[in-house]
């Protein structure tokens, strides 16, 4: 196992790899220094060859709350916003990007930028429970990272407008009914990883490296990424606005 400060990287005998979030105590938010370290664990999974990748969290009750407002906080220039938000755009598209199959085991709920990660990632499979939302324009801006973007590519497009218009938090069997869910596994099976895998690991590696391919031809994935900067740039001129300002200070307060 390869732990890079609060994200851990493992490699499987069976082949897989597992990269985990590892900030339960701050509801695995991501700040600077997690999304330097979970590029350089997705660098190490590309490296190590695995048959799939899996993506979750620590703790029971979040998969991840996504950008720490101590770091991602509204007192910021769009250019400097845009510099802060880059890196997780970057780690997002090499989520996306992957080349084999990657699986977002989420734990427990995911708001914000939780949910972008989770978008970013092929399958979504779910603890019976556990509750999602897209809660960016509550705050006065819009996803960050590119996952807007990537949630158009995932689901029907008028569902992913509606979802991050209205920032509404939805539960696991809703989001399955729409497509961004793929299985819900029941609490007292959730920690079976096994069983949960097990359609994935009696795959050769050949096998992943050929869907998933066919799967990114049909994303375009080539010019993905240009439309992830300009959602990240949108993201970044709305930071200095009086609603985002306002919207932080008043989560801060009740820190």
């Amino acid at each position: 196992m390869t732990v890079a400060g609060n994200v851990n990287y493992a490699k499987h005998e069976d082949g897989y790899s597992v990269i985990t979030l590892d900030r339960a105590n701050k509801r695995n938010a991501i700040n600077q220094k997690m999304a330097s370290d979970f590029k350089a664990c997705l660098k190490e999974a590309r490296e190590d060859e695995c048959t799939f990748l899996v993506v979750t969290g620590e703790g029971d009750k979040m998969f991840c709350a996504g950008g720490d407002l101590i770091e991602f906080h509204g007192d910021l220039l769009p250019d400097d916003a845009f510099t802060l938000l880059y890196g997780m755009k970057e780690v997002l598209f090499d989520l996306a990007s992957f080349p084999v199959p990657t699986i977002c085991l989420l734990n427990g709920n995911a708001l914000g930028g939780g949910c972008e990660i989770a978008t970013a990632c092929d399958f979504r499979i779910a603890k019976e429970g556990s509750t999602f939302g897209f809660i960016q324009t509550r705050l006065g801006i819009i996803p960050g990272w590119g996952g807007g973007t990537l949630l158009y590519e995932k689901v029907p497009n008028s569902f992913a407008y509606h979802w991050l218009l209205h920032a509404d938090i939805h539960d696991a069997s809703y989001l399955r009914d729409h497509g961004w869910i793929h299985n819900i596994i029941p609490r007292e099976e959730w920690e079976n990883m096994d069983k949960i895998i097990k359609p994935y690991v009696n795959r050769s590696l050949e096998q992943m490296r050929i869907l998933k391919s066919q799967y990114h031809a049909s994303l375009s994935i080539l010019s993905l990424s240009d439309k992830m900067n300009e959602e990240v740039r949108h993201c970044a001129n709305l930071w200095d606005s009086k609603e985002h300002q306002e919207a932080v200070q008043q989560f801060l307060a009740r820190k």
